[in-house]
């Protein structure tokens, strides 16, 4: 659905609910949207993340399956493991100490001499069926950590270690590579292949197995972001629901891909259950309203998943969106 055709069915009553509040000003405009529009327009990661776990929901307007709350979300670009509980109410159950998949296909793609121009991912799977995935023997990530955090530098260096003892020129396209050069390129695609979605297996697995205990009723995975457009990544996540009696949800390309709508939706869902602030005064500059964070949790941590690795501690400075939330539907006292 593009952008003109979830305005038609969204502005009227936007309109209508900003007008209530008898403020002159125009609504057709970002800046406005922003102000109204209270917690989810802060920071560039929350809204990438958050627009993605709701951008499935975004098709009930003109479909009558329903993608009921709640649900487990994986989202490929920040590598994070979220159970939705409801809108706003998010748990983390596993994000990336590191690199996330999609950096790493991407940074494989490069190094293999591949076309990246539609990101490393579909470069990888097409170039992957080619190979054998058992011929090189890289080690699954974090097999000793028992919880649904995921970590892909270790892996990056494997590849790249991999491609250097096959005197890979990466200066070479792989459309004139040789023969021989093209096989050993296509086993290493497979094999970082198997490896990399096998750690995604292992942690969905137990994420799944956590979320049951929390939302024993919940029906579906959803995944999102580039690497839900991975066919080899689908079908093995696929086996995983099914071994679970879940579905497997992923949304269409199209909306994993425009940010405007997306973040518009999100601001669309906490609008509808009235999550907004009225607009600003007319002398009053809408900039001093954000609170820029580069770095803002969706969820609160489950005590179990939680790691110390630095980058984390960093995430942690913030309160999360779900505890802000709470916050606010507490009574005043």
């Amino acid at each position: 659905m593009g952008f003109e055709a979830l305005s038609s069915k969204i502005v009227p009553e936007f309109a209508t609910t900003v007008n209530h509040c008898q403020q002159p000003q125009p609504i057709a405009t970002t800046t406005t949207t922003i102000a109204v529009v209270n917690l989810t327009i802060i920071s560039d990661l929350q809204n990438g993340v958050q627009q993605n776990l709701l951008d499935d929901r975004i098709q009930e307007i003109d479909s009558a399956d329903k993608i009921a709350l709640p649900y487990v979300f994986f989202l490929g670009g920040h590598n994070l493991l979220i159970l939705a509980r409801d809108l706003g109410q998010y748990i983390q159950l596993g994000t990336t100490i590191d690199d996330a998949i999609g950096e790493a296909y991407d940074k494989a793609a490069k190094w293999l001499g591949l076309d990246i121009s539609r990101s490393g991912g579909p470069a990888i799977e097409e170039l992957a069926r080619e190979g054998d995935a058992e011929s090189v023997k890289f080690s699954v990530p974090m097999k000793q950590h028992k919880d649904c955090n995921f970590s892909y530098a270790g892996l990056k260096t494997q590849v790249r270690l991999a491609i250097e003892s096959k005197n890979i020129n990466a200066e070479i396209p792989i459309s004139s590579a040789n023969c021989q050069d093209r096989i050993s390129r296509a086993e290493i695609a497979a094999s970082f292949q198997r490896v990399a979605v096998l750690h995604l297996e292992e942690k969905c697995q137990r994420a799944i197995e956590w979320a049951i205990e929390i939302e024993p009723n919940f029906k579906y995975l959803v995944v999102s972001g580039g690497v839900a457009s991975n066919q080899y990544v689908r079908a093995r996540l696929n086996q995983v629901v099914k071994q679970n009696g879940l579905q497997l949800v992923c949304p269409p390309p199209s909306l994993c891909t425009d940010n405007g709508v997306m973040i518009a939706w999100t601001g669309i869902e906490h609008f509808r259950v009235g999550r907004f602030d009225p607009p600003p005064p007319v002398n009053e500059l809408v900039d001093t309203l954000l609170d820029l964070r580069p770095r803002w949790p969706l969820g609160e941590e489950l005590a179990r998943g939680r790691s110390e690795a630095r980058s984390m501690r960093t995430a942690r400075i913030h309160p999360s969106l779900t505890s802000i939330i709470q916050a606010s539907q507490q009574p005043h006292t």
